[in-house]
């Protein structure tokens, strides 16, 4: 039965998941944390941190850990395929139906319309983050390495994966001494 679960899990929240990545996490997570339960909201963080350090989509490295962790390796493959099948024959069908109606207004009021439904899903999970950020570090070194993300990331155009590792050693070596 977990196999199903597995499935249904990862092809909902990646069927779903209009805009890819970002707006896919938000979803996994419901499944994963909320309703499965298959991660604590603090295994989420980490693992999602992590997978944004290394290179490729984040729905498909979410969907390869989770599933590895629940069911090994079959957990593995139909994490992977729930996740990689609705994006692929979506993404057929959409572009040929699409390219057909480009000009249409309904078309173009339908992808305007979604991005800001997507941006608060966003807004919502980074919030829930936050939340156990303040919980676990406090609230003034949360504020102070999420202001210092927010110049690298704004200002200096550093890209995320050295703010991440940045962030992992900077646990490693100084939060031990707390």
């Amino acid at each position: 039965m977990v196999f199903i679960y597995l499935f249904l899990g990862f092809f909902w929240a990646n069927l779903l998941g209009y805009g890819g990545g970002p707006a896919s996490i938000p979803l996994m997570y419901g499944e994963i944390v909320t309703h499965y339960n298959w991660l604590t909201n603090a295994d989420f963080t980490k693992m999602l941190a992590l997978g944004n350090a290394l290179p490729g989509p984040i729905a498909t490295k979410i969907a390869a850990y989770v599933g590895y962790d629940v069911l090994g390796w079959w957990g593995f493959l139909i994490a992977l395929i729930a996740t990689i099948l609705p994006s692929a024959v979506a993404l057929i069908l959409l572009l040929k139906i699409m390219s057909k109606h480009r000009q249409s207004t309904i078309v173009k009021g339908m992808t305007l319309l979604v991005q800001p439904v997507i941006a608060m899903m966003m807004a919502i999970l980074t919030w829930q983050m936050f939340g156990d950020s303040f919980h676990s570090l406090g609230i003034i070194q949360s504020m102070v390495i999420g202001l210092i993300s927010l110049i690298a990331l704004t200002k200096f155009k550093l890209h995320p994966a050295f703010l991440i590792i940045a962030a992992f050693i900077y646990g490693g070596v100084f939060l031990p001494l707390v």
